[in-house]
Protein backbone atom coordinates (compact mmCIF):
# COMPACT_ATOMS: atom_id res chain seq x y z
CA UNK A 1 0.00 0.00 0.00
CA UNK A 2 1.62 3.12 -1.36
CA UNK A 3 2.56 5.55 1.85
CA UNK A 4 -0.07 8.22 1.08
CA UNK A 5 -2.79 5.80 1.62
CA UNK A 6 -1.51 4.47 4.89
CA UNK A 7 -3.68 5.79 7.65
CA UNK A 8 -1.84 6.89 11.20
CA UNK A 9 -1.78 4.11 13.52
CA UNK A 10 -4.51 4.68 16.44
CA UNK A 11 -3.73 5.83 19.93
CA UNK A 12 -4.21 1.82 21.23
CA UNK A 13 -2.17 0.39 18.28
CA UNK A 14 0.66 2.60 18.69
CA UNK A 15 1.41 1.69 22.31
CA UNK A 16 0.95 -2.01 21.46
CA UNK A 17 3.33 -1.38 18.26
CA UNK A 18 6.00 0.05 20.82
CA UNK A 19 5.49 -2.68 23.19
CA UNK A 20 5.89 -5.60 20.36
CA UNK A 21 9.37 -4.25 19.70
CA UNK A 22 10.63 -3.56 22.77
CA UNK A 23 12.54 -5.33 24.89
CA UNK A 24 11.80 -5.48 27.90
CA UNK A 25 8.41 -5.16 26.73
CA UNK A 26 7.67 -2.48 29.38
CA UNK A 27 6.65 1.11 29.68
CA UNK A 28 6.48 3.51 32.72
CA UNK A 29 3.52 5.67 32.26
CA UNK A 30 5.80 8.35 31.65
CA UNK A 31 7.37 6.96 28.36
CA UNK A 32 4.03 6.22 27.12
CA UNK A 33 3.14 10.01 27.19
CA UNK A 34 6.07 10.85 25.69
CA UNK A 35 5.78 8.24 23.10
CA UNK A 36 1.81 10.28 22.92
CA UNK A 37 3.24 13.72 22.34
CA UNK A 38 5.81 12.27 19.07
CA UNK A 39 2.99 10.53 17.37
CA UNK A 40 0.87 14.00 18.00
CA UNK A 41 -1.94 11.86 20.29
CA UNK A 42 -3.36 14.11 22.97
CA UNK A 43 -3.34 12.50 26.25
CA UNK A 44 -7.24 12.26 26.71
CA UNK A 45 -7.08 10.20 24.34
CA UNK A 46 -4.51 8.35 25.05
CA UNK A 47 -5.28 7.67 28.60
CA UNK A 48 -8.63 6.16 27.09
CA UNK A 49 -6.68 3.33 24.72
CA UNK A 50 -4.75 2.64 27.62
CA UNK A 51 -7.92 2.15 29.63
CA UNK A 52 -9.56 0.19 27.04
CA UNK A 53 -5.91 -1.98 26.32
CA UNK A 54 -5.99 -3.20 29.89
CA UNK A 55 -9.48 -3.60 29.57
CA UNK A 56 -9.42 -6.33 27.13
CA UNK A 57 -6.17 -7.98 28.35
CA UNK A 58 -3.70 -6.66 25.83
CA UNK A 59 -2.05 -4.68 28.44
CA UNK A 60 -1.31 -5.11 31.92
CA UNK A 61 -0.01 -3.22 34.56
CA UNK A 62 2.61 -4.01 36.88
CA UNK A 63 4.37 -2.56 39.50
CA UNK A 64 3.38 0.78 37.93
CA UNK A 65 4.20 -0.34 34.28
CA UNK A 66 2.16 -1.11 31.12
CA UNK A 67 3.41 -4.50 29.78
CA UNK A 68 2.40 -6.86 27.04
CA UNK A 69 -0.68 -9.49 27.95
CA UNK A 70 -0.57 -13.19 27.34
CA UNK A 71 -1.41 -13.54 23.86
CA UNK A 72 0.64 -10.59 22.88
CA UNK A 73 3.11 -11.97 24.66
CA UNK A 74 2.39 -15.05 22.11
CA UNK A 75 2.37 -12.70 19.20
CA UNK A 76 5.56 -10.89 20.76
CA UNK A 77 7.64 -14.43 20.34
CA UNK A 78 6.28 -15.12 16.65
CA UNK A 79 7.47 -11.46 15.61
CA UNK A 80 11.15 -12.01 17.02
CA UNK A 81 11.35 -14.91 15.32
CA UNK A 82 10.68 -13.00 12.18
CA UNK A 83 12.87 -9.79 12.91
CA UNK A 84 16.18 -11.99 14.33
CA UNK A 85 15.72 -14.26 11.60
CA UNK A 86 15.55 -18.17 13.35
CA UNK A 87 17.18 -19.83 10.28
CA UNK A 88 20.06 -22.97 11.27
CA UNK A 89 21.96 -24.32 8.73
CA UNK A 90 19.58 -26.59 6.48
CA UNK A 91 20.59 -30.41 5.53
CA UNK A 92 17.70 -30.86 3.29
CA UNK A 93 15.30 -32.61 5.73
CA UNK A 94 12.05 -31.15 5.90
CA UNK A 95 9.41 -30.92 8.29
CA UNK A 96 5.48 -32.73 7.90
CA UNK A 97 2.47 -32.73 10.05
CA UNK A 98 -0.28 -34.87 8.87
CA UNK A 99 -3.24 -34.85 10.71
CA UNK A 100 -4.54 -38.37 10.87
CA UNK A 101 -8.22 -38.02 12.99
CA UNK A 102 -11.21 -37.34 12.31
CA UNK A 103 -14.50 -35.73 12.90
CA UNK A 104 -13.20 -32.68 14.23
CA UNK A 105 -15.43 -29.60 14.36
CA UNK A 106 -15.04 -26.24 12.52
CA UNK A 107 -13.20 -24.56 15.44
CA UNK A 108 -10.74 -27.42 16.18
CA UNK A 109 -9.51 -27.59 12.42
CA UNK A 110 -9.16 -23.82 12.33
CA UNK A 111 -7.08 -23.33 15.54
CA UNK A 112 -4.92 -26.78 13.93
CA UNK A 113 -4.89 -24.40 10.75
CA UNK A 114 -3.49 -21.52 13.00
CA UNK A 115 -0.90 -23.36 15.19
CA UNK A 116 0.70 -24.84 11.98
CA UNK A 117 0.93 -21.57 9.84
CA UNK A 118 2.03 -19.96 12.59
CA UNK A 119 4.91 -22.52 12.78
CA UNK A 120 5.74 -21.33 9.36
CA UNK A 121 3.92 -24.36 7.88
CA UNK A 122 2.22 -24.58 4.60
CA UNK A 123 -0.12 -26.64 3.36
CA UNK A 124 0.39 -29.71 0.33
CA UNK A 125 -2.02 -31.08 0.23
CA UNK A 126 -5.28 -31.39 2.63
CA UNK A 127 -3.98 -32.59 6.42
CA UNK A 128 -0.51 -32.40 5.12
CA UNK A 129 1.70 -29.88 6.03
CA UNK A 130 5.39 -29.17 5.79
CA UNK A 131 8.76 -26.85 5.13
CA UNK A 132 12.09 -27.07 5.70
CA UNK A 133 13.51 -28.02 8.79
CA UNK A 134 15.62 -25.36 9.15
CA UNK A 135 14.37 -23.55 12.01
CA UNK A 136 15.87 -23.67 15.61
CA UNK A 137 13.23 -23.26 17.88
CA UNK A 138 10.93 -26.81 18.43
CA UNK A 139 7.82 -27.07 16.72
CA UNK A 140 5.27 -26.00 18.59
CA UNK A 141 2.36 -28.75 17.28
CA UNK A 142 4.64 -31.09 18.03
CA UNK A 143 2.63 -33.96 20.22
CA UNK A 144 -0.53 -32.42 19.25
CA UNK A 145 -2.81 -35.82 19.11
CA UNK A 146 -4.08 -35.01 16.15
CA UNK A 147 -0.77 -34.82 14.42
CA UNK A 148 1.61 -37.79 13.34
CA UNK A 149 5.08 -35.47 12.38
CA UNK A 150 8.03 -36.87 10.53
CA UNK A 151 11.07 -35.68 8.69
CA UNK A 152 11.68 -36.01 5.09
CA UNK A 153 12.89 -35.06 1.91
CA UNK A 154 11.44 -34.40 -1.57
CA UNK A 155 12.42 -36.43 -4.28
CA UNK A 156 11.64 -33.33 -6.59
CA UNK A 157 13.75 -30.05 -7.02
CA UNK A 158 12.97 -28.25 -3.39
CA UNK A 159 13.22 -24.83 -4.82
CA UNK A 160 10.83 -25.83 -7.00
CA UNK A 161 8.54 -26.80 -4.32
CA UNK A 162 8.96 -23.89 -2.01
CA UNK A 163 7.90 -21.89 -4.59
CA UNK A 164 4.61 -23.89 -5.74
CA UNK A 165 4.42 -23.76 -1.30
CA UNK A 166 4.82 -20.18 -1.16
CA UNK A 167 4.34 -16.94 -3.09
CA UNK A 168 8.16 -15.96 -2.86
CA UNK A 169 7.95 -13.72 -5.22
CA UNK A 170 4.84 -11.40 -4.31
CA UNK A 171 6.49 -11.43 -0.83
CA UNK A 172 10.20 -10.41 -2.24
CA UNK A 173 8.22 -7.67 -4.00
CA UNK A 174 5.94 -6.50 -1.52
CA UNK A 175 9.22 -6.08 0.77
CA UNK A 176 11.07 -4.11 -1.91
CA UNK A 177 8.13 -1.80 -1.79
CA UNK A 178 7.80 -1.70 1.82
CA UNK A 179 11.70 -1.17 2.30
CA UNK A 180 11.07 1.71 -0.01
CA UNK A 181 8.25 3.47 1.83
CA UNK A 182 10.27 3.61 4.90
CA UNK A 183 12.89 5.42 3.58
CA UNK A 184 10.65 7.60 2.06
CA UNK A 185 8.85 8.71 5.27
CA UNK A 186 10.16 10.99 7.88
CA UNK A 187 6.92 12.27 9.86
CA UNK A 188 6.52 10.18 12.61
CA UNK A 189 2.74 8.58 12.37
CA UNK A 190 3.58 8.02 8.85
CA UNK A 191 6.97 6.41 9.14
CA UNK A 192 5.19 4.14 12.61
CA UNK A 193 2.63 2.76 10.45
CA UNK A 194 5.36 2.12 7.14
CA UNK A 195 6.94 0.24 9.90
CA UNK A 196 4.02 -1.66 11.51
CA UNK A 197 3.75 -3.26 7.46
CA UNK A 198 6.97 -3.86 7.48
CA UNK A 199 6.92 -6.12 10.79
CA UNK A 200 3.66 -8.01 10.00
CA UNK A 201 5.49 -8.59 6.32
CA UNK A 202 8.57 -9.62 8.19
CA UNK A 203 5.82 -12.14 10.52
CA UNK A 204 4.82 -13.83 7.32
CA UNK A 205 8.48 -14.08 6.07
CA UNK A 206 8.34 -18.21 5.72
CA UNK A 207 12.17 -18.23 6.91
CA UNK A 208 13.09 -20.41 4.14
CA UNK A 209 16.62 -21.68 3.89
CA UNK A 210 18.97 -19.10 1.86
CA UNK A 211 19.41 -22.35 -1.15
CA UNK A 212 16.00 -22.18 -1.71
CA UNK A 213 15.07 -18.42 -1.97
CA UNK A 214 15.07 -16.04 -5.09
CA UNK A 215 19.15 -14.29 -5.12
CA UNK A 216 17.29 -10.71 -4.49
CA UNK A 217 15.05 -11.68 -1.57
CA UNK A 218 14.95 -8.73 0.87
CA UNK A 219 14.40 -10.24 3.94
CA UNK A 220 17.75 -9.35 5.65
CA UNK A 221 17.10 -6.19 4.46
CA UNK A 222 13.91 -5.31 5.92
CA UNK A 223 15.39 -6.98 8.93
CA UNK A 224 18.18 -4.39 9.40
CA UNK A 225 15.57 -1.65 8.70
CA UNK A 226 12.93 -2.76 11.25
CA UNK A 227 16.10 -2.98 13.95
CA UNK A 228 17.01 0.64 12.59
CA UNK A 229 14.01 1.85 13.66
CA UNK A 230 13.37 -0.04 17.03
CA UNK A 231 16.54 1.97 17.65
CA UNK A 232 15.05 5.29 17.16
CA UNK A 233 11.59 3.73 19.21
CA UNK A 234 13.90 3.07 22.10
CA UNK A 235 15.40 6.59 22.22
CA UNK A 236 11.87 8.26 21.59
CA UNK A 237 10.90 6.25 25.27
CA UNK A 238 14.14 6.84 26.93
CA UNK A 239 14.85 10.89 26.01
CA UNK A 240 11.38 12.03 24.05
CA UNK A 241 10.51 13.91 21.32
CA UNK A 242 13.96 15.34 19.65
CA UNK A 243 11.56 18.80 19.46
CA UNK A 244 11.12 18.98 23.10
CA UNK A 245 14.42 18.84 24.06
Amino acid sequence: MPVAQLKPLPARSVVLSLLLGSHPDRMSPAQVTRAGEHFGIPASTLRVALTRAVAAGDLVREHGDYVLGERLVARQRRQDEAVEDAGTAWDGDWEMAVVVVTGRSGAERATLREKLTTARLAELREGVWTRPANLGRGPAYAGDPVLATFRARPDDDPGRLARELWDLRGWAKDGRDLLDQLARTSKPAPRLAVAAHVVRHLTDDPLLPPELLPRDWPGAALREAYAAYQAELRALTITGPASAR
